[in-house]
Parts: structure tokens; sequence; C-alpha cells
């Protein structure tokens, strides 16, 4: 809602602050505060430990930083966010190219420090920032076995689909009735409304701390379901958020382990959960009450067939699970280039575009629908995006033990009961903070080590047995 103009005035104030934080976090006196509780560590419980170590990495990123750096980028991100919306509305990337190339240099920049530091390659650092733990090995891996098995994979999904088309979805579905559904079904998750709020955005996301949550999505009066899917998505951000240790809010070790383990929460919940028959038969009644539809095309099997379709689409946000991480892979592979150098910014639609059409056989008209389309680079959040591909392959790995755990999943998920799935995950994910690394909670939460083998058990099972079933009936 900040008037445009304001951006440089945001600018300098976020600055002002960084530039406190930082020598707060930088200072002589924290240094020697942390070596004489290291030095006792000895009586300390494990929560204690933890939350020393994570002190110390607080530390180390902000020493490995100079306060300087960290203002001009942080000036230069705030100039970049406003450019960004102007560029995407006008569908130019030349307005916005100029702000991110300045982005792009300071980040580098960045990373190269940190990387030095911490003794990792650069682009490493930037990932370690945002999913402590995970490596580019780690990333190219699962890329490697998601590549090998997804093209192949939407190309028979879609086959099997195309054998009978669907009635389409119609209706009048108002915004304000939109939201009204949105929120019956975020009060029935868990969502406190006392202590949050919903509100629409240009681009859905979740901001705030367990006391305060504010969640927003984008609303499309002639789609039911984009919106709902967008602040669900939020919503499974917000009820992680919500789910941290109490007793460590003020504390790091209190906060989240890190954005893959943030977007496998969201993931879950939009993808795996409220694209299920189970939710299905939940929702179906809500939208009878709020929006009047019904007759056949309003049926669980072929509301349940929408949300499962697999379709190559350009925007990234409103992606099918199968062709999602192709969107991600390109914008792991570009972000990259962009930091190297290999790639100049000036060149950015033109590669995007054509990563588009190698990967998923399209090709953006404008700028709007191609590389503006997301706000991460603006506000110079490079080695971000992995952590969405990691997030749908931890989601599908809990997923799996989570059915296991809960064998009335489905039946409680199908009467807007969340009360089973909610409880899991705050003994197995939400309530360990950032207590212990994300491997090691997934090794603890389902026996395994991350990998993509859940996730292709998931999809193959859930779209080639889907897609049958619509072809079939």
């Amino acid at each position: 809602m900040m008037p445009r103009g304001s951006a440089d005035v945001r600018g300098e104030q976020l600055a002002a602050l960084e530039t406190e934080h930082h020598a707060l976090l930088t200072a002589p006196r924290i240094t020697r505060l942390l070596d004489r509780a290291q030095a006792n560590s000895q009586g300390l419980v494990d929560w204690q430990v933890a939350n020393l170590r994570e002190m110390r990495r607080q530390r180390d990123h902000a020493i490995a930083t100079p306060v300087a750096l960290i203002s001009r980028l942080t000036k230069a991100a705030s100039r970049a966010e406003a450019r960004w919306l102007e560029a995407r509305q006008q569908g130019k990337f030349e307005v916005f190219a100029p702000h991110l190339e300045e982005v792009v240099h300071l980040v580098r920049d960045k990373a190269a420090l940190l990387g030095q530091a911490l003794n990792l390659a650069p682009y490493d650092a930037l990932v370690d920032e945002f999913s402590p733990g995970i490596t580019t090995a780690d990333i190219d891996a699962m890329f490697k076995a998601l590549g090998r098995r997804l093209p192949s994979l939407i190309r028979e999904a879609i086959a099997l689909q195309e054998a009978r088309p669907l009635p389409p979805l119609t209706g009048k579905f108002p915004p304000g009735k939109q939201k009204a559904v949105i929120v019956e079904v975020m009060k029935a998750m868990g969502f406190p409304f006392d202590r949050g709020r919903l509100d629409e955005s240009e681009h859905p996301f979740t901001e705030g701390v367990p006391g305060d949550i504010r969640v927003t999505t984008r609303l499309d009066p002639n789609e039911p379901f984009s919106g709902l899917l967008g602040a669900l998505h939020e919503t499974g951000h917000a009820l992680y958020d919500l789910g941290l240790p109490q007793d460590w809010r003020d504390q790091p070790v209190g906060r989240d382990r890190g954005m893959a383990l943030e977007e496998s929460q969201s993931l879950l919940v939009e993808m795996i959960l409220c694209r299920s028959r189970p939710f299905v038969r939940y929702i179906q009644p809500l939208f009878l009450k709020h929006f009047g539809v019904g007759g056949p095309e309003w049926e669980i099997e072929n509301v349940y067939a929408h949300l499962t379709r697999v379709q190559r689409g350009l925007i990234r946000v409103d992606a099918d699970e199968l062709t999602y991480p192709l969107h991600i892979m390109l914008r792991y592979e570009l972000e990259k280039q962009l930091l190297s150098g290999e790639l100049a910014v000036r060149d950015l639609p033109e590669a995007w575009n054509a990563g588009m059409e190698q990967r998923l056989g399209i090709r953006p008209e404008n700028d709007a629908d191609g590389c503006l389309q997301d706000i991460h680079w603006a506000v110079g959040s490079f080695g971000y995006f992995p952590s969405y591909a990691l997030g749908a392959v931890i989601a599908a790995q809990l997923y799996e033990t989570l059915r296991t755990d809960v064998p009335e999943l489905d039946e409680q998920l199908s009467k807007g009961e969340f009360s089973g799935l909610l409880g899991w995950l705050r003994t197995h994910v939400h309530g360990l903070g950032a207590k212990v690394p994300v491997q090691d909670l997934l090794k603890s939460a389902t026996g395994k080590p991350l990998a993509a083998v859940s996730f292709i058990r998931y999809v193959e099972s859930k779209y080639l047995e889907s897609a049958e079933s619509v072809a079939a009936a």
C-alpha cells in the first residue's frame, strides 16, 4: 500500500535498521559473550546448545558482510522492488533492468564475501542463508532425479487427461464471496483471526510473528481456485510460524529452520492436501453455500480432476505439481548465470523465454508473464528459488510418513477436521524450530534422508491414477 514515490525513503529507513542490527551482531562484546558461553557449554541443555549454535551462525554471517554493503544492498533492493512493480504493470523489462543490475552486482559481492568467510562456494553461501544445511550438491541431485522422470510423466498425464475433456466449472465468483470461503477454510485449519488477518496483494505472501500473522492472496473473479489455493499456500506458512516453540520464540533457535522447510509446509497444504479427493469432499458444500454452484460439473470427481489438471503454463504460482519443479529449475539456472556473469541482465528476458520453451514448450508473449512475474530477484533473494522445489520434495516425504502415522487422515480432511494433520506437524516439524538441521529433522520424522523418491512415487500414483480415472469415467 506504500506510495510508489516513497521507495527511496523506505529504503533509507530499512538501511538504518539493517545497519543497527549489523552493529549489534558484530560488536566485540557479543563475540566475548558467545566465547564465554561456548566455554561453559557443558552445563547447557540441548535447546541452549542449539541456540548458541544459531547465535554464532548469525554472528558469522554478519561479520562476513561489511555494513556498507548491507546498507547499499538494502537501499538498492527497495528501489528495485518499486521499479519491478512498475515494470510488471507495464510489461516492460527495460524499466526494471538498471535496478536489477545494481542488485545483482551487490549480491555478487555479498556472495563472494560470505563464501570466503564460511568456506563455501559463493552460490552455496546464498543458499545457506535461506536453507541452512542444504548445498548445491543436494539441489543438483534432486533436480537430476526429477529431470529424469518429470518430462515423460507430464506427457503421460496430459495424454491421459486429453482422452476426455473436462466440463468447465461455470459460475460467478465475486471476490467478497471468495474471501468468505477462504476465511472459513483458514479458520477450520486453525488460523487465528484474532492474531492475524487476510488481505489482497499483487503477489501472495505471509509476514509477521506468532502474535500477528498477515496473509495475502490474489483474487480472480473469473476463477474460484487460484485465490483459495494461494491463500492456503500462505496458510501453510502461517501455521508453521504459529507452531514454532513459544518458549524460544524470541531466540534464534525458536525461529523456522529455513525456507526449504517453510515451503514444504505451504506446499504440503496447497498442493498435496488441498488437491486431494478428501479436501474436495469438504470444500464442495462450501462452494454451493457461497456461490450457489451446482450441476454435474461441480461433482467431486470433476472438481478433483480440475485441481489435478496438468497444463504447461507460464506462471509459477499457478503451476501444477508436475510442471512446478520445471519452473524452479529454470530460475535456479538463470540466477546462477546472472551471479557468475555468464548471463547479462539485459539478456535475461530472452534467456528466460528460451528456457521456458525448452522445458515446457511454451513461450511468454510479454515480460510480465516471463521474467517479471516474481519479486525475488528485485529484493535480492538469490538462492531462494531452490527452496520451492526442495519444499515439494520434503512435503511428499513427510506426507508419506504422515499417512502411515495418521491412518484416519483422509476421513478427517473430508470433514474439514485438521487436528490430526496439525498435531503430527507440531510434533515432528513445527515444534522443533531451528533446533536441528533439516536433514536430521527429516531422518527423525520419516526415517530417511532427503531424496526425491517419495515425491516421484507420490506424483506418479496421483496423476496417472487421476488421469486414468477421468478417462475411464
